[in-house]
């Protein structure tokens, strides 16, 4: 990490706000919600599956863009200094998915089959401890609300520091102020700030780790696993929150190559460097996704166990083989083969155009978690009504982060201290005197 050279004076730069852009996203999100109630009327069922395979798909962007700023904190990365802030800005959803959470925990039996199952079958009885729609509405609500919160906290103390160090900038605007406002409540003085901001992150960030594989685990139980009772996986926690990391890793880079375009100060920032490391973790957890699907797998598929097999069978033969089978180009040819020079990695249409494919490989992935499990067969498997509610997400999705990042600096402008034991590694013992 010594080469990386992170300036002494960080420029205060904020994306431009756009009402231009704001009314697009805004209009996507209208048009989406209008065409999810009208799939309500047409196919209710079809219309909630699409609804929580992209509510996964969304928060999982979210959560793992959050994750690679928390982990890049724990391990004192120094590469990432100018993105850091582009990873945190997709914090701004977690409210928003939240919301719209809610609606998904008024679906029963049209969504969870073993509600009218378990009265009938011995197996899931026996189940009947953690399947049941009370502990499963209140391990939700508390799980979801912890990991939300713990993630708002986090980026709370990543950006307080920052705002002591915008008041009076010029390009503060009346909405800047009031959320600066906002997050220097006992303001104690800069210097105070940074060390307590410092010293809570780097607490905070393996609870949050903790946190987060436990409860995108569990909603991978609750909203994929639990749709075929009978069959488990204990890797589908794993492949799900990884999946997560992975997307969020993705989105991150997608966002920084758009923010390059703009040239200038952004563009020497955001450098060859951050691109080409966001480029080997994008293709290192590629090859990571494929291992935890191909574990997953393998092990079902020879272990010869109709229960276990089930799920693969159904998402094998048709009519969902076809995109099983394009899934597995986008989420790990396409990366795999895409990204394994140097070239393709710090050039930004390139790589921002493999990131779309295997973000778009991710979305096809949640749908298919969930559609097979419970579709009726003579519903279409893909088609304008999943299309639509995914541009309901996407539309609010990059509204809140494109705020997000017009309302806070683009870059943190605050960088974290040195430890004192970590510079006493690195600097050499002076020699032992000879006697």
């Amino acid at each position: 990490m010594s080469h990386i050279h992170v300036p002494s004076e960080i420029p205060i730069q904020y994306l431009a706000r756009s009402k231009t852009a704001d009314r697009v996203f805004l209009g996507m999100f209208v048009l989406g919600l209008a065409g999810f109630v009208f799939a309500l009327m047409i196919d209710a069922d079809r219309a909630w599956q699409s609804y929580v395979s992209n509510w996964l798909f969304f928060t999982n962007i979210a959560m793992g863009a959050m994750l690679l700023a928390v982990v890049t904190w724990i391990t004192k990365a120094k590469w990432n200094w100018s993105v850091r802030r582009v990873s945190l800005a997709f914090v701004a959803f977690l409210p928003i998915s939240f919301v719209m959470f809610l609606p998904m925990l008024t679906l029963g039996e049209s969504y969870f089959p073993w509600i009218t199952e378990v009265a009938s079958d011995p197996i899931l009885q026996k189940k009947a401890a953690y399947l049941n729609m009370p502990f499963l509405l209140t391990r939700n609500v508390i799980g979801v609300l912890v990991l939300f919160g713990v993630s708002l906290y986090f980026a709370y103390l990543a950006l307080r520091p920052d705002m002591g160090l915008t008041s009076g900038h010029p390009d503060a605007d009346a909405g800047r102020e009031a959320w600066r406002e906002r997050l220097t409540g006992g303001w104690q003085g800069q210097e105070v700030e940074e060390v307590a901001s410092y010293r809570r992150l780097t607490r905070l960030g393996p609870v949050f780790v903790i946190v987060y594989a436990v409860v995108l685990s569990m909603i991978s139980y609750d909203w994929v696993m639990s749709l075929e009772p009978h069959w488990f996986s204990t890797m589908i926690g794993p492949w799900f929150f990884m999946g997560a990391f992975w997307s969020g890793i993705a989105a991150t880079a997608i966002a920084v190559t758009f923010l390059k375009a703009g040239g200038g100060v952004l563009d020497k920032a955001m450098g060859r460097q951050q691109l080409h490391d966001l480029g080997k973790l994008t293709f290192a957890f590629g090859v990571f996704w494929a291992y935890l699907f191909f574990a997953q797998y393998l092990v079902i598929w020879y272990g010869k166990l109709p229960w276990e097999q089930a799920w693969i069978i159904h998402r094998a033969e048709e009519p969902w083989g076809k995109w099983s089978a394009l899934l597995i180009v986008m989420c790990f040819v396409v990366p795999f083969a895409g990204l394994i020079g140097r070239k393709p990695k710090v050039t930004p249409i390139i790589f921002r155009s493999i990131a779309l494919v295997l973000l778009g490989g991710l979305w096809l992935e949640k749908h298919l978690m969930v559609a097979p499990s419970i579709r009726d067969h003579e519903t279409a498997t893909l088609g304008g009504t999943e299309l639509v509610i995914a541009l309901m997400f996407l539309g609010i999705f990059l509204y809140v982060v494109r705020w997000f990042l017009s309302t806070f600096p683009l870059i943190q402008v605050w960088q974290p201290m040195v430890d004192p034991e970590t510079v006493e590694v690195e600097i050499a013992p002076p020699p032992i005197p000879s006697v």
